[in-house]
């Protein structure tokens, strides 16, 4: 039963009911011959499919009546671990009586909430799931066969994490729409990442093209351009979520535009040392230059006029403290 029977401790406890009695006692396992397909007067379709991260493989049976393309019977014979037997198993279940059609929109997603005991608790430990996306892509390689295609052209998106089946293009949306900033925000929107977790970073369980890491420093990166434009046009910004370069570049800014010149009139001038967090408050540290260092109302009329600008402006919490 290759890994599943390192079992040790409670570990049986992440597997369903379900899933430990398809292990040992499948409903579907066999085949299906050239002659018991003509006899059912159906086209034979057999797909082979195998994953290489663990050397699983699984053989579809599909006996499909040309005339409605509906699956007549199915079978399967599978080479891996007890999970990919269940999972298997539970696959050619959902194809029978199916056209090939609706076939290829059952997932691998389908395939694990049928192995559950209860809707809520998952069939199978996380590690496992990619045992139901194989049973998953043997069907669409059936389905290739059948209709002649490429069974790539069943996929519509391009998905980033297999176990959930969540597309690169749904990733995107969800964490622009919601700021999201962690793998962990990520999981609890979308699940990817919640499985087998290859998908979070390189070294995982399979090589993947994309990352959900990749995504967040993309999502970053487009975060930091997008606020960098918006200060040189001069428009609103959200000061909280700039980086600590921005903060300094806006706060400058500001007080270019709109102190600065006051200040040089007079024969001073102001410059900024430090933006810290306080609690809830940005505390922005600065220090009097020229005639403002001595001046009676740089700790009153000035200093209110600074700090109002930059509220103003910028934050509602900014407090401006002098040096």
């Amino acid at each position: 039963m290759g890994m599943d029977s390192l079992i040790g401790g409670t570990i049986w406890d992440e597997y369903s009911q379900k899933v430990t009695e398809l292990m040992n006692n499948p409903k579907n396992m066999g085949e299906i011959t050239q002659e018991q397909a003509e006899e059912m007067g159906t086209k034979l379709i057999v797909a082979d499919f195998g994953a290489e991260s663990c050397g699983d493989a699984v053989r579809l049976y599909w006996a499909v009546d040309p005339k409605d393309d509906r699956i007549v019977e199915a079978k399967f014979k599978s080479f891996g671990c007890g999970t990919a037997i269940a999972s298997s198993d539970t696959m050619v279940e959902l194809c029978k009586g199916k056209t090939v059609d609706e076939a290829v929109k059952i997932t691998n997603i389908d395939v694990e909430k049928a192995m559950r005991d209860t809707p809520d608790v998952p069939a199978v430990p996380p590690q496992k799931m990619h045992c139901s996306v194989m049973a998953y892509d043997v069907i669409k390689k059936a389905a290739a066969q059948y209709k002649g295609v490429d069974m790539n052209s069943f996929e519509t998106e391009f998905i980033v994490c297999e176990c959930a089946r969540v597309s690169l293009s749904t990733l995107k949306e969800v964490i622009r729409l919601n700021d999201l900033t962690t793998v962990e925000q990520i999981t609890d929107y979308t699940k990817a990442g919640a499985f087998c977790k290859s998908c979070i970073k390189p070294g995982g369980h399979e090589a993947k093209d994309i990352y959900l890491v990749d995504l967040i420093e993309e999502y970053k990166k487009e975060k930091m351009t997008q606020t960098a434009n918006t200060i040189a046009s001069g428009g609103p910004v959200d000061f909280a979520q700039m980086t600590i370069v921005q903060k300094l570049k806006a706060v400058d800014k500001i007080i270019d535009d709109n102190i600065r010149q006051m200040l040089i009139m007079d024969g001073g001038d102001m410059e900024i040392l430090d933006i810290k967090e306080n609690g809830g408050y940005f505390d922005i540290y600065i220090r009097y230059l020229g005639a403002c260092s001595g001046c009676a109302s740089s700790s009153t009329g000035t200093l209110y006029a600074i700090e109002n600008i930059l509220r103003q402006k910028l934050d509602e919490n900014i407090r401006v403290l002098p040096l």
